[in-house]
């Protein structure tokens, strides 16, 4: 793995939030080759984004549903 290559994993890494544990634990894997267990981890990491993502999403639709509510009391002059 050359060095470019290297800090690439790195930074993608990063930016897709892992935390340094989980950074050492995928270098660890990356560089002894066991690209099972990496894409294991990617997927894992990839599951608690997401759930993250539904859990934003809930919250944003439950506001969504109060300003519509309180629109249509306006509107109807409440």
């Amino acid at each position: 793995m050359t060095d470019k290559n290297y800090e690439a994993v790195i930074q993608n890494l990063i930016d897709a939030g892992c935390d340094k544990r989980e950074i050492d634990c995928f270098i660890k894997e990356y560089e002894s080759g066991n690209v099972k267990k990496e894409v294991t981890m990617l997927e894992a990491h990839r599951k608690i984004l997401l759930d993250g993502l539904h859990k934003k999403q809930r919250q944003i639709d439950c506001l969504d549903y109060l300003v519509y509510k309180l629109g249509k009391e306006i509107q109807e002059g409440n």
